[in-house]
């Protein structure tokens, strides 16, 4: 069977579970990581036995013999950094969200990865979630006749929204629904959005300077229109679970997801209530995993071996992330905006996302 050599960079939640994934899999041959904090560092070098370990992710950049990069590196500001350095030395790169922060950003990566000739794509995992991939197969087979309306509420708690909100200040629309406008585009492609109109709500999060939740509103070329709600401050039973709720209507039919994980609820004398198998990366059960993050990952990989499309298409992350950034506009300047979004409005969108 042939391998590739692995370089995970960043192995806190999400990258953990990707290089322990790798380092499971015959598909993976060498694996190495780098991380900031030795004793992460020490902790996954051990759990992954990785060939590697080093604090310098730049020297896993310039190895020959390294094929994949997959960066989960935090702040999200060293996304485009990383990635850019990765494809310019001819690797095959899985970014974790958001693809940049600025448009011109992704686009240059976007560009790197062609003219580089190698596979480049954004960490959805959302849409290895069986429940979304049963909406987007019954809209491409035609169960559901034409698509009119797309409904996702999705809410996770106020610790992990704390935790996110405290290392860089992206908006609800940005970290947390930018998952559910991706599910609505790779649903409704090849539609295009055309005007999105977003209002912010305020509450326990408002000393961060963040909303408590965003609402939004997507229109599509041919008139679908999608509402998403994302919240970031259910109360601390939910730790880091996520409990959504899905609504895809068609004239043929309908799909009503219940994804809010009620199904299993553990209550400990010592923890008191809790939602296991329910953060959005999903988690390990001893000889399994039970989410959507080890198989995106492994299928990136099999995408570089096999020479097969990478599940999420880098143009549709940047579509997302435009209208991540008309949606915070829209809040900012309370009107709805057109899209394509203007050099002038891109430069407002930024500032009303990065606080």
């Amino acid at each position: 069977m042939n391998q590739l050599n692995v370089a995970v960079i960043g192995t806190g939640w999400c990258g953990g579970i990707r290089a322990v994934a790798c380092a499971q899999h015959p598909i993976c041959g060498d694996l190495h990581i780098a991380e900031s904090n030795p004793e992460r560092l020490a902790e996954m070098a051990a759990e992954t036995n990785a060939v590697s370990a080093t604090d310098d992710w730049e020297s896993l950049i310039g190895r020959s013999d390294i094929d994949v990069v997959m960066i989960s590196a935090t702040p999200e500001t060293l996304h485009y950094p990383m990635a850019k350095a990765a494809l310019e030395a001819g690797k095959h790169v899985l970014l974790e969200k958001p693809i940049a922060l600025r448009l011109e950003e992704a686009d240059e990566l976007i560009e790197i990865a062609e003219e580089k000739n190698v596979k480049f794509t954004v960490g959805y995992s959302q849409r290895f979630n069986a429940k979304q991939a049963l909406a987007k197969r019954s809209l491409v087979n035609g169960d559901l006749g034409e698509p009119s309306s797309i409904l996702v509420s999705r809410h996770i708690g106020r610790n992990l929204g704390a935790k996110i909100g405290n290392r860089i200040k992206l908006s609800p629309a940005a970290m947390e629904a930018t998952h559910d406008i991706d599910f609505a585009m790779w649903c409704l492609e090849p539609r295009r959005p055309v005007r999105v109109y977003s209002q912010n709500s305020f509450g326990v999060r408002r000393e961060m300077g963040l909303p408590d939740s965003q609402i939004t509103v997507i229109t599509m070329d041919d008139g679908v229109v999608v509402t998403i709600n994302a919240g970031m401050s259910l109360p601390n039973h939910y730790k880091n679970a996520a409990t959504t709720w899905i609504e895809v209507i068609g004239t043929k039919g309908s799909i009503i997801a219940d994804d809010s994980h009620r199904d299993i609820v553990v209550n400990t004398t010592e923890r008191g209530i809790e939602f296991p198998l329910s953060t959005m990366p999903g988690e390990a059960v001893d000889q399994m995993y039970a989410g959507p993050m080890e198989r995106e990952t492994i299928s990136f990989l099999e995408a570089v071996l096999y020479d097969r499309p990478a599940m999420v298409d880098p143009r549709l992350a940047r579509m997302t992330m435009e209208v991540y950034m008309a949606a915070d506009l829209s809040a900012d300047l309370n009107e709805p905006i057109e899209l394509p979004l203007s050099a002038d409005q891109m430069g407002l969108a930024l500032a009303a996302s990065v606080k």
